[in-house]
């Protein structure tokens, strides 16, 4: 009975998650006793499957959850009616007393005891052709697992409380309330686990069938990842009152307030052995090229996203099946209303506005009190935020969703004569990430109408707010009225993030001694993208000056090249303390009430014109999330997170 019970706790803890055909998915379904688990091959598989399903997946919880309280993503306003609550948190309206779905504090504690369990539980069935040594490395993927799940959570809340090991049953319940642990020390804790894991874990599996389960490359990755946040200045000699004063329950101080260089330092290590590890095992930019031979940066940047592991060695930390149902409703969400769509996924100008030109500078440098752009004097005359180009843009690339595009040809139009003057001569990245008003949809055989009252706005919630939609990881080729709605790999970290992780830790750490280092994976992720690289040479753009500079043109790639992808924005946003300084104020987009293909300021008919859309309300405590408040009552040794 004992047993029966311990297990009915674990089993408990896994309820409640969809299932699926995958392996990676899969969990224990009856009542069994824990003898009948790991005496038996398929349910011990099944129980592990149900640890691995907690790795976020399931792009349309994290994009509601997650994604959207950056400044990439902007999701109509009327959404919020339909279960979009993050909408409302971005507003302001957020408390300790809110649910937020993505439900890390309450649910990942869960997997964690579960994945522990496995590791005491599990053994060899020579007999079912379970061997000793797939057990030791299925232990190693648990304490993966166990690391990576601690990693979100400290990621998320900056101070949780930690469990090293299963606890018995029969535990007295106030030993089982723990007092959170110093930032520093979970990070260190978690850290040493996911190295330990990398020793005993292969780099690549030469079974397909266990893709997506964990590598020692994927724990170099999430370590990365943890200590570039870990050395920035957020949790790196943030001077802030409420962050020194804050302290757990035996009164240790949570944040280390004094600035510690050694952490980038450490960073950078950790970047430079992930890249090291990825390039021995063949990991490389995914890149398609031109008859030529010359890499086609449309097509490279698009199919970054839709290219599978076996074709696309970018992929760091990918997860092992795609749920069709949740990427139909990403892409359906991002498709015109007059092509089946919810349209109503934006993107705002702010994002639009940081793509390059290309000829590798930004436009907009940044902007006024009142939200008007400071253009880059670099870029006067060549960037224009009033008229409409005269001629098609034709340039060497396969990618053909321009009118007049064609499928085999090496040269295609990017834009087409007629439109709107900020969207000519930009970079390929832009154009594979955003859907601007007027944009030829190849499906539809039509251009995008987001004029008010046109095919695709019917000014209410299914249409973009900002007059852009999102293109980036929807498929060209999605057909919602007919059902087609093309799979991708779900994604959780890719080289080109690694690259520009290295390149930021670099500089912080040593920026004049490793500068050649710096610029040459910033130039790897430029020169993919199709724009002029950093350089003295022929046809490069000038070396930033400072580390200063270097910093800021580090940030702006960083924008760019990683886009709406896994809140890898918002958390950059966050590690940087600057979530006041981007996530405060008016948000701008064009004139979603505009019915006239003109852009004179002046006139309220012209659709092509700078307006603001929504009034953002984050502040410095967005830079944690809140501890649900009944979590508060029902551990007294819990301190909230400062701000909330």
């Amino acid at each position: 009975m004992k047993n029966k019970l311990y297990y009915l706790i674990a089993f408990v803890s896994l309820a409640g998650f969809t299932c699926s055909c995958d392996y990676l998915d899969k969990m224990p379904d009856d009542e069994l006793t824990f003898e009948m688990v790991f005496n038996n091959k398929t349910h011990t598989e099944e129980w592990l499957a149900g640890i691995y399903s907690a790795i976020p997946r399931n792009y349309m919880n994290m994009l509601r959850n997650y994604d959207i309280y950056a400044d990439d993503y902007s999701p109509n306003s009327g959404w919020e009616a339909y279960g979009w609550d993050g909408i409302g948190k971005i507003k302001g309206n957020w408390s300790a007393s809110s649910a937020w779905e993505g439900k890390y504090w309450e649910e990942l504690p869960k997997r964690i005891r579960a994945a522990y369990l496995f590791i005491d539980n599990v053994k060899p069935l020579p007999e079912e052709g379970l061997s000793p040594e797939e057990v030791t490395r299925m232990k190693a993927e648990c304490q993966f697992l166990i690391a990576y799940f601690y990693y979100l959570m400290v990621n998320t809340y900056g101070a949780i409380p930690l469990q090293v090991g299963a606890v018995d049953i029969h535990t007295p319940v106030d030993q089982l309330l723990l007092e959170q642990l110093p930032y520093d020390k979970a990070i260190n804790w978690v850290d040493s686990m996911l190295v330990d894991a990398a020793e005993r874990l292969p780099a690549v599996y030469n079974d397909n069938n266990k893709y997506g389960r964990a590598t020692s490359v994927m724990c170099y990755a999430v370590r990365a990842r943890m200590l570039l946040f870990a050395a920035s200045p957020l949790v790196n000699g943030n001077q802030r009152p409420q962050y020194v004063s804050y302290t757990n329950a035996k009164g240790e101080p949570i944040f280390n307030s004094e600035y510690d260089a050694k952490k980038w330092e450490r960073a950078a290590k950790a970047c430079e052995e992930l890249i090291t590890l990825a390039h021995k095992n063949e990991h490389a930019l995914y890149t398609e090229l031109l008859s030529d031979g010359t890499i086609d940066p449309f097509m490279s940047y698009m199919n970054m996203s839709f290219a599978d592991y076996n074709t696309n060695k970018e992929i760091l930390f990918g997860r092992g099946a795609s749920d069709r149902g949740d990427w139909y409703e990403h892409n359906k969400h991002a498709t015109p209303f007059g092509l089946g769509g919810n349209g109503g996924l934006g993107v705002t100008q702010s994002l639009v506005d940081a793509f390059f030109m290309d000829n590798g500078l930004s436009p907009v440098l940044g902007y006024e009190a009142d939200g008007k752009p400071i253009l880059n004097p670099e870029t006067q005359g060549y960037y224009r935020e009033t008229g409409f180009s005269a001629d098609d843009d034709i340039r060497p690339t396969r990618w053909f969703e321009a009118q007049g595009g064609e499928k085999n040809s090496d040269t295609n139009p990017v834009t087409n004569a007629g439109t709107f003057n900020m969207y000519c001569h930009r970079e390929p990245r832009f154009y594979i990430s955003v859907l601007y008003n007027e944009e030829w949809l190849r499906v539809g055989k039509r251009p995008a109408d987001f004029f008010a009252n046109g095919k695709d706005n019917v000014v209410r919630h299914d249409s973009p707010e900002t007059g852009y939609l999102l293109r980036k990881r929807v498929h060209p080729d999605t057909d919602i009225i007919n059902g087609s709605s093309p799979d991708r790999p779900p994604i959780l970290y890719r080289l080109g993030e690694a690259y520009l992780n290295y390149a930021e830790a670099l500089n912080e750490w040593q920026p004049d001694a490793k500068k050649s280092e710096i610029l040459l994976y910033l130039n790897k992720i430029r020169e993919r993208a199709g724009i002029p690289q950093y350089g003295t040479g022929s046809g490069q753009i000038a070396v930033p000056a400072d580390q200063a500079a270097m910093r800021e043109a580090i940030y702006r790639e960083r924008r760019v090249e990683m886009n709406c992808e896994f809140a890898v924005r918002f958390d950059d946003i966050r590690r940087w303390d600057k979530v006041e300084y981007f996530l405060n104020g008016d948000f701008y987009g064009m004139n979603r009430n505009g019915t006239v293909h003109g852009s004179t300021a002046i006139i309220p008919t012209h659709f092509y014109v700078r307006k603001p859309y929504i009034t953002r309300g984050f502040t410095w405590k967005n830079s944690w999330f809140p501890i649900r408040q009944e979590e508060i009552d029902r551990n007294p040794y819990l301190r909230q997170v400062p701000g909330w």
